[in-house]
């Protein structure tokens, strides 16, 4: 297995690259219709089998997600494993019931069991759960320990899908048990809450590491554009979340990536074009 830059959280080594899964899974913040296709595409586990074999094969052995609800998902990774006798290091991202009673209590203590039960190392609680206990007056998440505490407990390792940026300060602020963070960053700020530059600083000024996602804001830049900027404005120990729908994409994001990293020009071919044989595409010069 090739090696790709890794960094460690809470004592586990990851690659910084991240295999993302909106793209397996159907959401794809463009239109119904590429949610449908992508369904169509991977109606079945084994259809991204090849995808993930793609990462692995490179050292990407980190994927995130809410793995434990999508069968499509659970699947893919265990047939991937099988086939290359390796091993993926899984992010859960459950959406858990946060109502202050003992009934929303068993049930999120009972959705958590569930990422441990699908092999999660990670379990980060979705931001749309985590969002919902949020006090801005007073600068805390109420009640996050309850959960933290649940994590810990299924033998998982905690943290938060940060969508809203003040997740990272306040975790921070109060040292909550929380490990990692789950952060929108792109150079388009697509569905960032606040500026680009304000991200940015909270990202870096983090306590700890941070794994960003949609770099590419959704198809609406390009890899080059979007995977030069992530990797050139966070810090050595943080991630940057990828998703792709085929392994020539996959291929491509890691090349380009490794070569961000590395600070030179990619290995990529020409995109395509009616008339290739243009000065600009670079063609060669008539003799």
């Amino acid at each position: 297995m090739a090696g790709f830059p890794r960094t460690t959280v809470a004592g586990v080594s990851l690659s910084r690259m991240i295999i993302g899964t909106n793209w397996v899974l159907g959401w794809s913040h463009r239109s119904p219709a590429a949610d449908r296709q992508i369904k169509h595409r991977f109606s079945e586990g084994s259809r991204a089998v090849p995808l993930l074999e793609t990462f692995l094969n490179e050292g990407v052995d980190t994927i995130m997600g809410p793995l434990q609800q999508e069968k499509v998902m659970q699947d893919a990774v265990q047939e991937t494993m099988q086939r290359t006798g390796k091993k993926l290091i899984l992010i859960d991202t459950p959406i858990i019931n946060v109502d202050d009673s003992e009934q929303g209590r068993r049930e999120a203590r009972a959705t958590i069991r569930r990422s441990r039960d699908a092999g999660a190392v990670f379990c980060l609680i979705h931001h749309s759960s985590a969002e919902q206990l949020v006090n801005k007056n007073l600068h805390k998440i109420v009640r996050l320990e309850d959960y933290t505490d649940m994590i810990r407990q299924e033998g998982m390792i905690p943290g938060l899908s940060a969508h809203m940026p003040e997740l990272i300060t306040y975790s921070d602020e109060n040292e909550y048990d929380i490990q990692t963070y789950i952060q929108i960053y792109n150079c388009m700020g697509f569905l960032m809450q606040v500026e680009i530059e304000t991200v940015a600083s909270i990202i870096n000024n983090a306590k700890k590491p941070v794994m960003t996602i949609k770099p590419m804001a959704a198809g609406r830049t390009t890899p080059y554009v979007g995977l030069n900027f992530s990797w050139a404005t966070i810090r050595d120990c943080d991630m940057v979340t990828v998703g792709c729908t085929h392994p020539d994409e996959a291929a491509e994001d890691i090349e380009i990536s490794r070569a961000a990293l590395e600070r030179r020009f990619p290995n990529i071919e020409k995109r395509a074009s009616p008339n290739a044989h243009q000065d600009a595409f670079g063609a060669v010069t008539k003799e």
